[in-house]
């Protein structure tokens, strides 16, 4: 004796992928390699900053703009920074990417969100390079030197 059983949303759900489109070739592939290894180093840049602005010295009392300002003024930390803040971004950016080719089902609505990701990120990577390399602790404003104490008379 056998039953069938029908299943309940018989109909309403179709099973299938419903994208079309050639083969992207090695891009996600890369991508899923990228995402793997800028998070091992990723995590050797975090743990690095965090050992010398929390555990060298006098530890987080020492953390105040003088501090970032020393930091700065040494191009090794400038490029560990840098390294820091693009890796992360583009780490980021690469996940959420995945989540909006995953979760996004128009493909108009997955444009838009990719291009409101891209340009996000782009801001952020640019202003923040900007600041990394033309960060200057002692600001001059119409030839006075703004107050502030950290800078030398």
């Amino acid at each position: 004796m056998t039953a069938t059983i029908d299943s309940p949303r018989s109909g309403k759900i179709s099973p299938q992928y419903r994208r079309t489109g050639s083969s992207r070739g090695n891009f996600e592939m890369l991508a899923w390699l990228f995402m793997r290894l800028s998070g091992v180093v990723l995590v050797v840049l975090i743990f690095g900053h965090l050992f010398v602005n929390l555990l060298v010295g006098e530890g987080i009392h020492a953390i105040d703009f003088g501090f970032v300002a020393g930091k700065w003024a040494d191009p090794f930390w400038q490029i560990w920074d840098l390294a820091m803040l693009w890796l992360a971004m583009l780490h980021g950016t690469n996940g959420v990417r995945t989540i909006i080719n995953d979760y996004a089902e128009k493909d108009s609505t997955r444009l838009w969100l990719k291009i409101v990701l891209y340009a996000a990120t782009t801001v952020i990577i640019v202003l923040g390079t900007l600041v990394i390399f033309t960060f200057n602790p002692c600001p001059v404003v119409d030839g006075v030197p703004l107050p502030g104490g950290f800078c030398p008379a």
